[in-house]
Parts: structure tokens; C-alpha cells; sequence
């Protein structure tokens, strides 16, 4: 009898330790939300994505400080490499975040062929939200993606008529066009040059460039010979689009550029050797509150908080930890029901460093209006409208000249 006793004691006890491994297991799992980071750590703009990637962080540090997510959850991020230009090893590395990291949401990525890969082939296949702070190809607005893809930087549908006005209004009305030849560079390109006509001006010849190249003399050559005194450069900053620059400079073709938010970075200054004073651009972004707000928290985190697609990061992220919070749930489809509700109005306007004053307001059942750094406001098909800076280089730096 005895031996009976002690045995059902003991698996009383056995059941105890396992079950309570159970809760605990379930509460760390509650307790803790991953939230995916894809961005090219390497590559050709492999200079910008570091801070990109601080600057979404900083954004889930304090949701986590707040301790006011979901009662008190932390958030940390899983971060991958989407590589900007390749989509098979940026669809390994998206599907590893998905299915052995099983993250809530991505912040990501980065460039546009690579994310509609990703949203293409895993992201919307497996119901999870993806939003990204700088692919900004125009065809990204007509995909089927179920509600799952946004971005927080605007489409270059907008970006190529801002900058043909830009160019216009500094009185040049010829110029060539070189594009790194893949989704973002044709978009962007055709989007310029059909704007630039548009307004009246000429484009004596369009020509693709591939990246990773040694010697961009040939493309050189025949912008040169196009009898243009001005080029348009939409490349990548640490790629062909710094080649072309470099090769121009050196060979007396064009001693200034016309650039786009690729191009945009101070590693173009310090990698090229020659003067690009007068050389300038658009970038997405503005001299708002908000915009202003991020820098200053940025800044004091180690982040300059006015570099390329620095604040979109913050935001991107941002909105997908309020999503979480409206929703009362970390659960993948709650997050893409979510995301539209968090980004317009109605509802009190959150901006940066608020993000604990906007869990506290969704937890009470009310609404928040996300502003963010970058004025965030969706279209019916979550995307940002956005602002652009003119950007121009002197004193050996990116200025901006005004917000368009």
C-alpha cells in the first residue's frame, strides 16, 4: 500500500514538473515577440542598412521599456541579410525568420526586387506582415498581397516627378539618364524620364548599368557621347552608381550629378575620389516635428537620425508594434488587420518617443493616429505619399535645400 502511495505521489509530482515546464514555456513564448529585421547588410547599399536597422530597433526598445505591450512583453529582433540584390538567398533568409525563428512581422526589406520577393514568396504565402521603410518601385503598389505588404517610404512613381521638377527649376532641361538595371532602376527611371518630357525637357539617351562591374567606362562613354553636359545617376551608392560617378570624374565626362534616394549617403562622398560639390538629389523625407522629434532620439542613441531611410525604419517598426497592441495580440493576422487602423485617423496623434503614451491609449480602448517621423498617412493600398528633401552636396556633406 505503502509503495502504492508513494507512486501515485510521485507522479502526481512528475505531472506537476512537466506541466509547469508547459506554462512556462507558453509564457515565455507570450512574453517575448520577435519581429524580423531583413535588410542588405551586404551589397550595394550595404553602407545605410546598419543604422536602418538601429533605427527600427530602437523603436521596439521602447514598446519593451514601456512595459505597456501586451501587459508587459518584451520585443527583441531577429535580423537577416536580404543581400538588396539577390531574391533566392533573400527568400532563404526571409522563410529562415518565418518558419525556425517564427517571427510576428518583418521590418523589411530594403530594396525592390528582393521584397517583392519576399512579400511575393513568403511573407504573404505565410499570412505574415511585411512592411518596408525604402523599396519604393512603383509596380509594389499593383501586387496581390492580401492586405500583408506596406511601406512606410513612398513609391518612385512620386519620387521621378519630383525630381524632374527639381532638376526643371534649377534651369536644366537636357540631361542623360544611367539606371542600375533591375526593378528599382527601370521604375525609377521611366518614372523620371516620362516626367522630365513631360515638363518639356530632353533625354539624349537612357542606359542601364549592371552592378558589381570593375570598369564602367563603356556606360561612360556612351552618356558622353549622348552630348549631354548633365547625368542622371539612379543607382546604388556603394555599387555601379558609384562607379559610373568615379569613372566620369576621372575621365572629365561630368564633374556634377543628378541623384536619386539610392545614391543618397555620405559613404558617396568619402569612396569617391574628386570634388561632387553642386552635385544633388531627392531623398524621402522631411524638416517636420516628428522628423525632428527622431533625430533628437536618435541622435542620443547613436544614430545620426537624419541619414537615408532612418526615420522610415523607426516608423515601419513602430506600426508594427501598435498593431500588435490594438489588436491585444502578437497573432500574425491580427497584426496586417491592424496596421491601417494604427496609421490613419482618427485617433491622437502619436510621434516619436510617444510610443508608450500610444500602448497606453490602445490598451484603454481608444485610437491612436500614427505620425511617426515621416508623416505617416496609407493609401487604400498601404503605402506612404510621403515628402522628399532636395538634397545638395557643399562643405564636403549631404544639405538639405528644401522639402518638396
Amino acid at each position: 500500500m505503502k509503495n502504492t502511495i508513494f507512486s501515485l505521489i510521485a507522479g502526481v509530482l512528475v505531472l506537476g514538473l512537466f506541466y509547469g515546464c508547459d506554462r512556462q514555456s507558453d509564457q515565455a513564448s507570450t512574453d517575448e515577440i520577435k519581429i524580423g529585421v531583413i535588410l542588405g547588410f551586404t551589397g550595394p547599399i550595404e553602407s545605410l542598412t546598419p543604422t536602418m536597422a538601429s533605427s527600427a530597433e530602437l523603436a521596439m526598445k521602447e514598446a519593451s521599456d514601456s512595459g505597456l505591450l501586451l501587459g508587459g512583453a518584451t520585443v527583441s529582433s531577429v535580423r537577416a541579410d536580404s543581400t538588396c540584390v539577390d531574391a533566392g538567398a533573400a527568400t532563404s533568409a526571409a522563410e529562415r525568420l518565418v518558419t525556425s525563428d517564427n517571427v510576428a512581422a518583418i521590418m523589411g526589406a530594403d530594396c525592390s526586387g528582393v521584397t517583392t520577393a519576399i512579400a511575393n514568396n513568403v511573407a504573404v504565402p505565410n499570412g505574415v506582415t511585411i512592411i518596408s521603410p525604402s523599396a519604393t518601385s512603383p509596380a509594389l503598389t499593383d501586387i496581390d498581397d492580401k492586405g500583408y505588404f506596406f511601406r512606410t517610404a513612398p513609391s518612385d512613381a512620386r519620387q521621378g516627378q519630383v525630381l524632374a521638377q527639381v532638376v526643371m527649376d534649377r534651369g536644366i532641361n537636357e540631361v542623360a539618364v544611367t539606371y542600375t538595371n533591375n526593378d528599382y532602376g527601370k521604375g525609377l527611371s521611366d518614372s523620371f524620364v516620362n516626367a522630365f518630357k513631360a515638363m518639356g525637357g530632353s533625354v539624349t539617351t537612357e542606359v542601364p548599368h549592371e552592378d558589381g562591374k570593375g570598369d564602367y567606362s563603356a556606360e561612360v562613354s556612351t552618356l558622353s557621347a549622348s552630348g549631354a553636359s548633365e547625368v542622371a545617376v539612379l543607382g546604388y551608392v556603394d555599387q555601379g552608381g558609384r562607379g559610373i560617378i568615379q569613372n566620369s570624374m576621372e575621365t572629365g565626362a561630368f564633374s556634377r550629378f543628378i541623384l536619386a534616394d539610392g545614391m543618397i549617403g555620405d559613404s558617396l562622398i568619402e569612396n569617391v575620389d574628386g570634388d561632387l560639390t553642386g552635385t544633388f538629389g531627392t531623398l524621402p523625407g522631411s524638416e517636420s516635428e516628428g522628423a525632428n522629434m527622431f533625430k533628437s532620439i536618435a541622435s542620443s542613441n547613436g544614430i545620426p537620425g537624419d541619414g537615408p531611410f532612418e526615420p522610415e525604419s523607426y516608423d515601419a517598426a513602430a506600426l508594427i508594434l501598435l498593431a500588435i497592441q490594438a489588436g491585444n495580440s502578437a497573432d500574425r493576422s491580427s497584426i496586417a488587420q491592424n496596421v491601417m487602423g494604427v496609421a490613419n485617423a482618427p485617433g491622437t496623434e502619436i510621434f516619436p518617443g510617444e510610443l508608450g503614451k500610444a500602448l497606453q491609449i490602445l490598451n484603454d480602448g481608444g485610437q491612436v493616429n500614427y505620425q511617426g517621423a515621416t508623416n505617416v498617412e496609407f493609401s487604400d493600398v498601404g503605402e506612404a505619399s510621403g515628402s522628399y528633401k532636395e538634397l545638395e552636396i557643399g562643405n564636403g556633406k549631404f544639405n538639405t535645400v528644401t522639402v518638396r
